[in-house]
Parts: C-alpha cells; sequence; structure tokens
C-alpha cells in the first residue's frame, strides 16, 4: 500500500516544484498533479523533460492527473473538448508515466434524467477507455457528494462504471464525497474492490447530507466520517490501491506548504494504521 498527496491540500501556499521537493523529502510515494492550474503553472518556467527526470531521479512517482472534469452530458462543442483535453493527457501522461487520469462527472443547476446521465457517461467512458488503452493509462471516475453534481453516490458512480466493463475504467472512492450525500454503505460493501482504483482520505465537520462543501474538510481522523468502517471494508476486499490525502481548507493553506504535507502524512498514518501499513521512505 502507497501513500500519495494530492495538490489541492496545498492549493493556494505551493506549486507544483515545490510540492515535489517536499513530498520527496517526507516521504510520499505518489503525488496527483492538478492540470487544471499547478501542471500549467509549472510549465511557464519548466518543461516535461524537466518534470519526467525529476520522477525518474527521486523516489515519488506520478499517480494521477486532477482532473478531466465534467466529461458528460456536454453540448457538442463540450464533448469535443473533453476528447481533445484527454488525448493531450495522454501523451503527457504516458512522457511522464501516469497511473491513471481522475475523471469528474458534472455539476450543474441543470436537470437531468438519471438514465440520461448513465447513458452519457457510459458513453464518453467507453470513448476514453479506447483512447486510453493503448497509452496503459486508466480512467478514475471521482462522483463528488453535492446535490448538483450529475453523480453524486458511490453506487450511481459504481453502476456506471460496471455497465461500461472495461478493465481500465474504475473509481475514485472520496471517503468526503462517500459520506456527503449519505452514500450507501451496502453499495461498498457488494463492491467488487478492483473497481476502486484511488482512495482520497479526508474528513470533515458535522453539517447534514447535501449542505457539506470541500472547505468543511478536516485532516483524516478528526471529523465524523467513518474512516474505519470503510477501510475496514477495503481491507476485508484487499483493497490495494493507493490512498491520497485531498483537502481543501482555507486554514491549511495560510500554514506554510512543508508543515501541510506534514501534518497530512501524520494524521494520514494514524488514521490507516489498524488496516493498512502505508510503507513510505
Amino acid at each position: 500500500m502507497k501513500l500519495c498527496f494530492n495538490q489541492a491540500t496545498t492549493l493556494e501556499n505551493s506549486n507544483l516544484a515545490k510540492d515535489l521537493e517536499l513530498c520527496e523529502k517526507h516521504g510520499y510515494d505518489y503525488i496527483e498533479i492538478r492540470t487544471m492550474d499547478k501542471l500549467p503553472e509549472y510549465l511557464q518556467d519548466h518543461t516535461l523533460d524537466e518534470l519526467a527526470e525529476f520522477f525518474n531521479t527521486h523516489h515519488i512517482k506520478p499517480l494521477a492527473f486532477n482532473a478531466l472534469v465534467f466529461f458528460n452530458n456536454r453540448d457538442e462543442e463540450g464533448y469535443q473538448a473533453i476528447i481533445t483535453e484527454f488525448k493531450e493527457m495522454m501523451e503527457t501522461g504516458k512522457k511522464l508515466g501516469v497511473e491513471y487520469v481522475v475523471a469528474v462527472p458534472l455539476v450543474t443547476t441543470d436537470k437531468f434524467l438519471k438514465q440520461d446521465i448513465k447513458k452519457s457517461c457510459v458513453d464518453v467512458l467507453t470513448e476514453l477507455s479506447d483512447i486510453a488503452k493503448p497509452y496503459g493509462i486508466k480512467i478514475a471516475v471521482e462522483f463528488v457528494g453535492h446535490p448538483q453534481c450529475t453523480v453524486n453516490t458511490f453506487g450511481q458512480a459504481y453502476d456506471i462504471v460496471d455497465t461500461v466493463g472495461r478493465d481500465n475504467v474504475g473509481l475514485v472512492l472520496d471517503c468526503f464525497h462517500f459520506h456527503a450525500m449519505g452514500s450507501n454503505w451496502e453499495d461498498l460493501e457488494n463492491a467488487d474492490a478492483s473497481k476502486i482504483f484511488i482512495l482520497h482520505i479526508d474528513d470533515t465537520e458535522d453539517y447534514p447530507i447535501g449542505f457539506l462543501t470541500d472547505v468543511d474538510r478536516l485532516w483524516p481522523g478528526l471529523g465524523v466520517i467513518d474512516l474505519d468502517n470503510i477501510l475496514s471494508i477495503l481491507q476485508e476486499k484487499d483493497f490495494s490501491g493507493a490512498i491520497s490525502v485531498e483537502l481543501f481548507r482555507p486554514e491549511y493553506y495560510k500554514m506554510e506548504a512543508e508543515e501541510t504535507i506534514r501534518i497530512a502524512k501524520e494524521t494520514t498514518l494514524k488514521a490507516v494504521a489498524n488496516y493498512y501499513n502505508l510503507q513510505t521512505i
């Protein structure tokens, strides 16, 4: 089992170059690279070759590009933009050795029938699967636990991935999102763990279902999410994907980046200690 750092955790107090140095120093195995801001920022002063060389000469490796956003139920222009962006991710990801692209469903105030959401997701993910296959990169769908996300529970996301039925299409299980819209425990208990590619670990304050937003996240183990139940179920199912700490807490952005990265690791290791041995350096 490996430990990963998601760049959202230092979104406002760091950059990719600094995150890489600090995560290497503190013994993380992987990083999730934010493609909407942190990677373009890095490429203003560096090259992809430099980034690839860093990964080739250091312990830390790139787990995922985060993220291909709003991939489903788009108009024709939006759909074509998603396909173009994904193809670019494949080329860049191959050069860097990225294992996954995280795909986030559409968040909107528009109403779509659930059957139309599922059809769109399945159709697009099937096409993305075909594109990704020769690159050896997998697609990890991350449902978002908010009422305005078209795919907002574990069960809904799992059904979509199961219908796609491709080995290179699976899920991100984010503990915050699982809790935030009251995902069904039975859906997790009945799931095939091989379809869960990445676990995002985090915690949250005690707000009602449907009211939680990312800024309510807390260090793992310091909130009300039943992390023990999630981890025990995954352990029983022999889940072996990476555990990635992802927080969006404004107070944490006011800290020094190194302190954020250090505490994120310490709280994560403590939260998972009874279930997984994260063999960090």
